[in-house]
């Protein structure tokens, strides 16, 4: 896993957290499931530029560490939804 190198170390804790809260979105009643990326993009680089302070790094890590949560979230739901099938 080469690309891991581009995410910084001390960002890898954004991406569980931004997991949870796509997690505790999609459960909420009224909210539309194409905000849930949006907001969990602008809370990732939110939460990196805390992390990292702020800068053009941090806010390429932070849609980096969103990019890692979302495709990670969708390669576990396709891979159930397919082996269903």
């Amino acid at each position: 896993m080469d690309w891991l190198r581009y995410i910084a170390q001390e960002a890898f804790i954004v991406v569980p957290v931004l997991w949870l809260i796509g997690l505790f979105l999609k459960k909420t009643p009224h909210f539309a499931d194409w905000a849930i990326v949006w907001v969990l993009l602008l809370l990732g680089i939110t939460f990196t530029v805390a992390l990292l302070g702020p800068g053009v790094e941090s806010v390429i890590q932070g849609v980096l560490v969103t990019g890692v949560a979302v495709f990670g979230h969708q390669l576990v739901k396709q891979t159930k939804e397919g082996m269903k099938n």
